[in-house]
């Protein structure tokens, strides 16, 4: 399965590298079929962050719900070393990564596991000829319907107008997916428990953020 991008950028720090070899191991997601009650016999629900940048809001999200098991995928190098920086800083002990792709993630999931899935600010690829790298597509869609529980809740979250009409477009097609929207300040506004990032800050899109949330019929 293939990653668009580039896996690394700038050196890591000998503080964060040290950290693949004494944490990651530790809270490293096993390949193949992933039991989520082996990994957390005691998880209350099941979180999946998809692509999870630097780890700010994973780590946030985590200490916020300790009884939750918070999942998070990232191929980026640089991110999975500042995510297990946070980890460490914070002591979390119910997050558990995967260095690598999402979407291989998604597939050994079992039916029905994930409580909840943030798609937080992803690679829009503006230019129309790369539009089929971006994450949100039908096969991805397939996946996320059939890992999340009746109920559970998707967020996407953007700063390209157009790559949030696209997942807009997408997900209100879908018999499977519910936009919970019901006024603009819905999708205008950061939800209540979003926990805003320094990559968010910086306002690299074309737009303010955007955040569409949808249930899972």
């Amino acid at each position: 399965m293939r990653s668009y991008g580039r896996t690394k950028s700038r050196p890591i720090k000998p503080r964060q590298a040290a950290l693949f070899d004494t944490l990651l191991p530790r809270i490293a997601i096993p390949p193949g079929p992933v039991d989520p009650s082996a990994l957390m016999p005691d998880a209350t629900e099941v979180w999946f962050e998809i692509g999870f940048g630097g780890g700010e809001h994973m780590a946030a999200q985590a200490a916020l719900r300790p009884d939750v098991l918070v999942l998070g995928a990232e191929p980026f190098l640089n991110g999975v070393a500042s995510a297990l920086r946070h980890i460490d800083e914070a002591g979390l002990k119910t997050v558990r990564l995967l260095e690598g792709d999402a979407r291989q993630l998604l597939l050994d999931l079992p039916d029905d596991s994930l409580t909840r899935v943030f798609i937080l600010f992803p690679d829009p690829w503006p230019k129309t000829r790369h539009h089929k790298r971006r994450l949100i597509q039908d096969d991805v869609m397939a996946e996320l319907a059939r890992t999340l529980k009746s109920g559970g809740r998707l967020r996407f979250a953007t700063d390209w107008a157009d790559y949030a009409d696209w997942t807009l477009a997408k997900l209100t097609q879908s018999p499977q997916f519910r936009w919970l929207a019901e006024q603009a300040d819905d999708w205008r506004t950061p939800p209540s428990d979003h926990i805003t990032t320094r990559y968010e800050q910086k306002r690299l899109g074309d737009c303010a953020p955007v955040f569409l949330d949808f249930e899972r019929v």
